[in-house]
């Protein structure tokens, strides 16, 4: 059956028109609050995998470490490529566009197929790399026995983020919300009996990690899929029909779309890994603080990057339909709510910093002291730069509502190391502020990158980026 035959003359379900800031503020927090759970529970299945490594020992979670280390900058460039359904469903949506919606998502499997092809043998020269930076030779080889594996959930893992986009487009975020509830769940079971061997199972390790992140990602696109497929709202879409049939020019589009975005997520990821890397050098209690600190803001920055991906579909629903107050009120909302979150958990972390870190090192340690009193401090300057954290990151988003990738790409490499990185360097080690010192760097590199944002879709009318003309 070909697309036109298929497609029915509109979208089963209309875009949320609001009326009023109250309307668009309920709109996007309804949006978002599924959506940032959600992204507690993704780090959740991380957290699960590194627990249960420690359960095997310090060896196997050391090479664990140094095989996601290897493989997470590789995915999540991955992701941000495939993100790029979002605004584009989001757009069709406001345009009232079944047959685009399905042609989207359809060549965003074929995005996401093509990409795992790529990156796999990238990922799979693991060994050779860490051989060629002097790492142990004995848990390289350890590491490569997971990625051998784990490179198998590349393509169903961004196949979730192709159907999670088109489940958010359309408001059905707490079924994402369940589905990766779910998948915590199915890969902690996985792991305890394939790490283990228990309840009669061969014990495979490391290898059982793997094959158990490999599963729970199958799961979720499975039943993702499955809903996607029968559920009344979303079965007319017709995502399959034809799969194989080609649309090149939207293929292109979503490269041309998610290419910045995946290289702006791993600019953004390899400022905070050279900083754990210059932190390294001061210390094992820096280290230790840093990781410590570093914790507690990527939970508090769930909560904007929710906010944030809601901004991005509200923004793309209302650029479809081309209503620019509804963009100025779709992007303003999300950055006023996620603001003011930050704002928050910034006096949590200055105020409430010293208690919060004893959650993570045992205070009654003589040894612990040091790294506690330094996580407290960092924690504290982390505070600071919740505000320009969250509002780079809603920022950013709305903006890819609006298709806007490129030249946000180019302020964030330019911001993070350029910026961010330059400044670490001198007050850690020039001015001899040490970790401090290097927190502060990773507080300048963000604030610049927020303030290019916020200002460049403060401009958008000015800038050129609304085309609102049929």
């Amino acid at each position: 059956m070909s697309d036109n035959v298929a497609a029915a003359p509109t979208v089963p379900s209309g875009p949320r028109l609001v009326s009023g800031w109250g309307a668009e503020f309920r709109a996007t927090f309804a949006l978002a609050w599924p959506l940032v759970i959600a992204q507690i529970a993704q780090n959740a299945l991380q957290a699960t995998d590194v627990v249960m490594m420690g359960w095997l020992g310090p060896e196997a979670l050391a090479a664990g470490t140094l095989a996601n280390s290897f493989l997470m900058p590789l995915f999540l460039f991955g992701v941000g490529v495939v993100g790029a359904v979002a605004p584009l469903t989001a757009q069709a949506r406001g345009r009232r566009d079944i047959k685009a919606i399905r042609r989207v998502v359809r060549q965003g499997f074929w995005a996401a197929i093509l990409l795992a092809l790529v990156l796999a043998p990238l990922m799979l020269q693991i060994r050779t790399v860490y051989g060629w930076l002097g790492q142990d030779p004995a848990l390289a080889s350890r590491a490569e026995e997971y990625i051998q594996i784990a490179v198998l959930m590349l393509a169903p893992a961004m196949g979730v983020i192709v159907l999670r986009s088109l489940l958010s487009t359309f408001d059905a975020t707490r079924v994402i919300l369940v589905i990766t509830i779910g998948g915590v769940i199915v890969n902690a079971v996985t792991n305890y009996l394939l790490m283990f061997g228990n309840f009669g199972l061969p014990r495979l390790e490391l290898r059982g990690a793997a094959i158990a992140t490999v599963m729970t990602n199958l799961f979720m696109l499975a039943v993702m899929l499955g809903y996607v497929l029968r559920h009344r709202r979303f079965k007319r879409f017709n995502i399959l029909i034809r799969f194989w049939k080609p649309d090149w020019p939207r293929f292109r589009e979503i490269f041309r779309i998610g290419t910045p975005i995946g290289l702006t997520v791993l600019a953004e990821v390899g400022l905070f890994a050279a900083a754990a890397i210059l932190i390294g050098r001061l210390g094992t209690d820096e280290l230790a603080a840093h990781a410590v600190a570093l914790q507690c803001a990527s939970l508090a920055f769930m909560v904007p990057l929710g906010l944030g991906i809601a901004s991005t579909v509200r923004v793309g629903v209302a650029y479809g339909r081309r209503d620019a107050e509804g963009i100025r009120k779709a992007g303003w909302a999300s950055f006023l709510l996620g603001t003011g979150f930050m704002a928050i958990s910034a006096l949590t972390f200055v105020f409430f910093g010293p208690a919060i870190v004893t959650l993570f090192l045992d205070p009654k340690l003589p040894e612990n002291q040091a790294a506690l009193a330094l996580a407290a401090t960092y924690l504290a300057i982390a505070g600071l730069f919740q505000l320009v954290d969250g509002a780079q990151v809603v920022a950013a988003h709305a903006l890819r509502g609006l298709s806007d990738t490129k030249v946000p790409m180019v302020m964030a490499i330019f911001g993070y190391w350029f910026v961010g990185l330059p400044v670490a360097w001198l007050f850690g080690f020039v001015l001899d502020l040490r970790g401090v010192g290097i927190w502060f760097g990773l507080a300048a590199g963000l604030a610049f990158v927020a303030v290019l944002l916020v200002g460049r879709f403060a401009l958008r009318e000015r800038l050129g980026l609304l085309r609102l003309t049929a």
